[in-house]
Parts: C-alpha cells; structure tokens; sequence
C-alpha cells in the first residue's frame, strides 16, 4: 500500500523558516511527479509548488522567491524548504505524488496523497 507521510511542520513567528518533508513507502515505482498543496481554513486547496520527473519546477505566484522544492526521485522523496513565512502562509501542507503510465493503449495516472502536516505562522 503507498503511502505518504509528511513531517517539518509547525509554528513560526513571521519571517521564520520551516522544511517539510515527505516521503513514500510501498512503492516499486517512481512518481513522474511530486508536489505541495496547501489548504487554508475556510479556502480551496491550491498548488504551492511542483517538480516533475524532469527536474522542472513550478510555484505558486505568492511562494515565489521564498520557497524551494526539491527532491529525490530515486526514493521518492520531496522537501519543501519556506523562507520568509507570513501569516498568509498558515495551512495544512499536504504532500502529493502522481504515477503516469501507458497500460495497454491508454495512458493512466494514479495519484496519492499524504495525511497533511499543519503550518502557522504568527504575526
């Protein structure tokens, strides 16, 4: 059974640092792509940041500059390091992995998710 489990949350006062980080068990394969969510009280989850199986990343406009994503695809593994965090970036943080593959003719992804690990951030 895959599963992925988060860790590195917490609190921190504004303009402090946290590092997430997720790993995955029960996997024989490698996801194509691994990423961060967020979801605030009372809002829609939302993407924070992105990579791919080709080391491409993309972030969410509001995290730019202030958070990097990285990871180990070999062992599926993702971290998310914050920088400067603001009282705008309190959420449950929530790990994301996507497996794609061609299953006969038809390309198929499977997706999971992880438990989630809360950030806040004080002002």
């Amino acid at each position: 059974q895959v599963k992925l489990v988060e860790s590195g949350g917490g609190l921190v006062q504004t303009g402090g640092s946290l590092r997430l980080a997720c790993y995955a068990s029960g996997t024989t394969f490698s996801f194509n792509v691994m990423a961060w969510y967020r979801q605030a009280p009372g809002k829609e989850r939302e993407l924070v940041a992105r990579i791919s199986s080709s080391r491409t990343r993309n972030y969410a406009d509001s995290v730019k500059g202030r958070f990097t994503i990285s990871g180990d695809r070999a062992s599926n593994t993702v971290y998310l390091q914050m920088n400067n965090l603001e009282p705008e970036d309190t959420a449950v943080y929530y790990c994301f992995g996507r497996r794609s593959a061609v299953v006969g003719e038809r390309a198929q992804n499977w997706e999971y998710w992880g438990q989630g690990t809360q950030v806040t951030v004080s002002s």
